[in-house]
């Protein structure tokens, strides 16, 4: 048998690749729903003590996405998922295990830990062990995935919370889990290390910082923006950024490589809409659990399953973006469209939502629009990132761009805390113009990151030259 004819089947390595992708944004966003839950577990345990099962998890997994993206590039991409995969299986039955809201709590952020090794790795694998004509479709498919789980997370938590119990949220990861390791070992491709890993001490500050501005930015509205804690994790997070900054512009092996962004306009731009869209995103389906449940009295279960439709439409606006952007403009054309089907919806709201349940009239095609928004936006940035990049770094431009978008989700939990706090009445109770100001604070922030995308996503040469390609810069070994 030819070695070609033991190569293993595309579709295998995608949905092997993509299902990691897919449990780590699940992770994101499913616990979402498991709050009132974990209340009546934990009966001793505050609202801000509960949160840190969400914000243990968001903190480090966008700490550690640069440094595991580096060390999937300079230690072998296989390696490094297959061992992340793992450490996110294991954590995740720690998670339904832990008999104390303490150990969930340090389960979590193991599992935030296994989510960001894998995140990287997932997009090297897929686009090194693909045939270059189907890497644009390969990203399209990865994004969709990691567009569906983070919008079906509150659904399938809550789901799931209703039917069993809070420990299904996590318990279900196993057997997926166990699935992908098995499968991944035999599908993905060795690849043998290029190089050490990179330098310690600049990884650790680079860690420190993006933990440290996270965790000041996720607890801010808890804590208060004006105290100690707050403004130590963002003057220290900050501090040791800059650190990281100047150590990596001399080390050899540095832990953040700044000469990718070095005349690259195009990954500067991916950047910076991941970091804008991704406050968006995050705010506009934390602003619309919270709005289901407060106003329109849904059970938790039903406002889950109110956000279906646009989780299956992030797919299909990832997956069919992927197929047409090429011929109109790149990722440009798609970050664009994405965002003005997004931002049609708060602007409507603004006008026609009122505390009345209007589900099929309001609800079902507002979520079409966003659902279809956010698959056509995060795929257009993944996309701009890989394209501006070579091969050889590709799992590096993914962690940039996941850290970026992880960042934004932070700083789109903290703004909605912040603009509900400031909404509240005395006897704790909020109204529709209160959820109405979150849903302004998504338009403008929508109508920011196009004009961002706009001026940031030009098409660089090498995607005119290559029909909106991915470059290859390998040899050539086909995939059945």
């Amino acid at each position: 048998m030819s070695t070609e004819r033991a190569l293993p089947s595309y579709w295998t390595v995608v949905l092997t690749a993509s299902g990691a992708n897919f449990l780590a944004m699940l992770d994101s966003t499913v616990t979402m729903l498991a709050v009132p839950a974990l209340h009546k577990e934990f009966p001793a345990a505050t609202l801000p003590d509960l949160s840190w099962v969400m914000s243990a998890y968001a903190i480090l997994f966008a700490a550690l996405l640069a440094p595991s993206g580096r060390l999937a590039d300079t230690l072998g991409r296989k390696r490094i998922l297959l061992g992340g995969i793992a450490l996110f299986t294991v954590a995740s039955l720690l998670c339904a295990l832990s008999p104390t809201l303490q150990l969930l709590i340090a389960a979590r952020a193991l599992q935030g830990v296994g989510a960001a090794i894998m995140v990287p790795a997932s997009l090297s694998v897929l686009l090194l062990d693909s045939p270059p004509a189907r890497r644009v479709m390969s990203i399209s498919l990865l994004s969709a995935a990691g567009a569906a789980a983070a919008a079906v997370g509150p659904s399938l938590g809550g789901l799931l919370v209703e039917a069993f119990s809070w420990h299904a949220v996590f318990l279900i990861n196993v057997p997926i889990g166990i699935a992908l390791v098995i499968a991944g070992a035999r599908v993905f491709r060795p690849a043998p290390a290029t190089g050490g890993a990179p330098d310690p001490v600049g990884t650790l500050l680079l860690v420190l910082g993006i933990g440290g501005l996270t965790l000041g930015i996720t607890n801010g509205t808890t804590w208060a923006w004006t105290s100690g804690r707050t403004l130590a994790c963002l003057v220290g997070g900050a501090l040791c950024l800059v650190l990281a900054v100047l150590r990596s512009l001399r080390h050899r092996a540095p832990a953040f490589e700044f000469s990718l962004f070095s005349g690259n306009r195009m990954l500067t731009g991916a950047n910076l809409v991941g970091l804008l869209y991704g406050t968006v995103m995050y705010a506009w389906l934390l602003g619309n659990v919270l709005f289901l449940t407060e106003i329109w009295r849904y059970s938790e279960l039903e406002a889950g399953l109110a956000q279906t439709p646009g989780a299956i439409l992030a797919a299909v606006g990832a997956v069919l973006m992927g197929k047409v952007m090429g011929r109109f403009g790149g990722p440009r054309f798609a970050a664009v469209l994405g965002m003005i089907a997004h931002a049609s919806v708060p602007a409507v709201m603004l006008f026609v939502l009122t505390d009345d349940p209007a589900f099929l009239e309001l609800w079902l095609p507002a979520s079409v629009f966003v659902g279809f928004g956010i698959g056509a936006t995060m795929m257009a940035s993944m996309s701009a990132a890989a394209t501006s990049a070579p091969p050889t770094k590709y799992a590096s431009v993914s962690a940039l761009n996941s850290t970026a978008r992880q960042i934004g989700g932070a700083l789109g939990a903290a703004a909605v805390a912040t603009i509900l706090q400031s909404g509240t009445a005395a006897d704790g109770t909020r109204d529709v113009q209160t959820y109405l100001n979150v849903f302004t604070f998504c338009l403008v922030l929508t109508a920011v990151t196009i004009v961002v995308a706009i001026v940031g996503l030009k098409k660089s040469n090498s995607e005119d030259e290559n029909g909106g390609q991915v470059p290859d810069a390998r040899p050539q070994h086909a995939v059945r």
